[in-house]
């Protein structure tokens, strides 16, 4: 039976930070389940960067469905957590369900992935404190309140906490959570 893998999301999740990791630990030989509030079709969007802008921009993206609700994980199920951005960390910091299942994990020194604004989840449950990691870099002030070292690079490995920018890093991203997930948590 295939080792599964969470992915927690919502709504205005940036789809190649939801995609891209659900498709390559698939590739790998994972089960992965997509979780969000409630089981819905999912609407993600795509954030790109485009000349004359100050930020991103964005757009809207693929839709796909939630496996479960995050009342339904037993975050004892799974070996690994995946942690996407977008706009959707924002206003998943205040569920409760998720920040049971966020704890879960990090109680269970589980491999957790987290890339763009995903680390503003794991800053809610105050689990950076001490830690190194990397974020989107405007969220850099939002590391350092939360107790973490913040360095701006493709991905930064802090035990079983991989964290990377945002989607132009994937290779670096799942390249280096890879090496922890298959030392903790083989495919099979």
């Amino acid at each position: 039976m295939p080792t599964k893998i969470l992915i927690v999301t919502g709504d205005a999740a940036e789809s190649l930070e939801v995609l891209y990791p659900y498709q390559r630990l698939l590739e790998e030989g994972y089960e992965v389940h997509i979780a969000a509030p409630t089981r819905k079709t999912l609407r993600f969007v795509v954030h790109d960067f485009e000349p004359g802008y100050d930020t991103y921009t964005e757009k809207p993206g693929y839709t796909w469905p939630a496996d479960l609700a995050f009342s339904e994980v037993d975050p004892g199920d799974y070996a690994a957590l995946v942690i996407p951005g977008g706009r959707a960390p924002e206003y998943l910091r205040n569920d409760a369900e998720l920040r049971k299942i966020l704890k879960a994990f990090f109680d269970a020194d589980k491999p957790v992935a987290q890339i763009c604004h995903g680390p503003l989840l794991t800053a809610a449950i105050d689990s950076l404190r001490g830690r190194r990691v990397t974020a989107y870099p405007a969220l850099e002030p939002d590391m350092q309140s939360a107790g973490a070292g913040f360095q701006d690079t493709e991905a930064v490995v802090d035990g079983t906490l991989v964290s990377s920018r945002a989607w132009p890093d994937h290779p670096a991203w799942m390249r280096e959570f890879l090496k922890v997930l298959r030392s903790k948590a083989p495919a099979s």
